[in-house]
């Protein structure tokens, strides 16, 4: 496969496009992580303090509400198409973002919460930006042109850079108008280059929504929505935690790096940095995780990665007490999240081609609920015993049980749908 065939085998403006169009989505929808810290101390000189909790509430609402939007736009991309629905989405999420900007250091945490309800409709772009890129190529493709509209996820690590930054010299309310101006632009820029795929390369079968309880009674629904689950779920749920979780933890191990080797006396932008570091082999990775999908199936290489997350799990609840070790672990288990995304998606389309938009919709719904799941277990397990342990321990457990998960569908996979998918399982 060489990567020429992305521009003779479909659109490739609109692969670009759909890129852009989640990349700085993702930047948005998850902007409350780098910045949790400047937010809960500016809200603290107004006498309202956060505890680990509220803390986490803030970060789970944007996962929370994208996961419920995301099968709002899966249905919307399947009725009045991806493009228009990207359109009305963005508009929504540039409102919140200038409106956070005018309010300011004034603004309250139930503002907050409903700004964040808001910014979800960024992570729900996920479902309109793949299915779109998606339907313009064939089966074969799938597991890599997914994966590089998927890639927007590194969105996120331009958050992790740039956010504390901002935040110290002109304030964190900044962030959010830079956010707004570059979310302008882009949408300026899809409607210029994304296009809908004709009916001669993709026929649109319009979605009622009996169609959404059809799916759900199909049990490899459930299947991929545990897996994604896992595999996004984890990644964004770490991505919007990094800061916290290294705050809380290696706080003083930081200030001495960035004294010592980056001439930087904020640890709030050091934890930004490692953050973005670790954050960016699971963004990076989800393409390759989709070509490596490609080539030797699906199933086996979830085997790999999951496999490998849960091992690196364990051993940071129970061996880490490292900073440096701690970042490689960190990096590590994002890098194997970004490939399971990536592989993920390379079966998806194969089992569900007809119905993407309603898929996208509900599994990637499941991996904002593992998100949500997994900021809320790990702010718990800080205010409940003090540390994050306990948080890894149940998290490493459910990768596991999503490796039995494989284990009891591979056959059947590879023996039915599987024959005539047209692509690798």
């Amino acid at each position: 496969m060489k990567l020429g065939e992305l521009k003779t085998a479909g659109h490739l403006p609109t692969l670009i496009a759909a890129f852009l169009y989640f990349d700085f989505s993702f930047m948005v929808w998850t902007m409350l992580g780098p910045l949790a810290t400047e937010i809960a101390e500016s809200l603290a000189k107004h006498g309202i303090f956060l505890d680990p909790n509220q803390k986490a509430t803030l970060l789970a609402i944007p996962i929370l509400s994208g996961a419920i939007f995301r099968i709002v736009l899966g249905f919307l991309v399947d009725t009045i198409r991806p493009k228009k629905t990207a359109i009305i989405a963005q508009l929504i999420v540039i409102a919140s973002l200038f409106y956070t900007f005018f309010r300011g250091e004034n603004i309250t945490y139930h503002e907050l919460l409903a700004v964040a309800f808001g910014l979800g409709f960024a992570g729900a772009s996920f479902a309109v930006a793949l299915p779109q890129a998606g339907q313009w190529y064939p089966p074969r493709l799938q597991g890599l042109v997914l994966g590089l509209a998927g890639a927007g996820n590194i969105g996120v690590v331009i958050d992790y850079i740039f956010a504390p930054k901002i935040a110290e010299i002109w304030g964190w309310p900044a962030v959010f108008l830079v956010g707004g101006i570059l979310s302008t632009i882009i949408l300026i820029t899809y409607i210029v280059m994304a296009k809908d795929a004709p009916e001669s390369v993709y026929k649109v079968r319009k979605k009622k929504l009996s169609d959404y309880a059809k799916l759900l009674k199909d049990k490899d629904t459930w299947w991929f929505s545990l897996f994604y689950a896992v595999s996004f779920g984890g990644f964004v749920g770490f991505a919007n935690y990094m800061k916290v979780y290294l705050m809380n933890v290696y706080r003083p191990e930081m200030a001495e790096i960035g004294l010592r080797l980056l001439n930087e006396s904020n640890v709030k932008v050091i934890a930004g940095y490692f953050g973005a570091l670790c954050i960016f082999a699971g963004a990076m990775l989800r393409p390759v995780g989709g070509a490596i999908a490609d080539k030797m199936g699906g199933v086996k290489s979830l085997y790999i990665f999951f496999g490998a997350v849960a091992f690196l799990a364990f051993f940071n609840a129970f061996f880490v007490n490292n900073f440096y070790l701690a970042i490689v672990v960190l990096f590590l288990i994002m890098a194997f999240l970004g490939m399971a995304n990536g592989a993920v998606f390379q079966l998806v389309p194969q089992r569900f081609g007809k119905d993407m938009g309603i898929m996208t919709g509900i599994v990637g719904c499941a991996g904002g609920l593992g998100g949500t799941a997994l900021v809320k277990t790990l702010g718990w397990s800080k205010a409940a015993f003090g540390n994050y342990s306990v948080g890894f321990i149940i998290f490493g457990s459910i990768v596991l049980l999503a490796i039995v998960g494989i284990t009891l569908v591979k056959t059947r996979w590879r023996t039915t749908w599987g024959l005539t998918a047209g692509g690798k399982i």
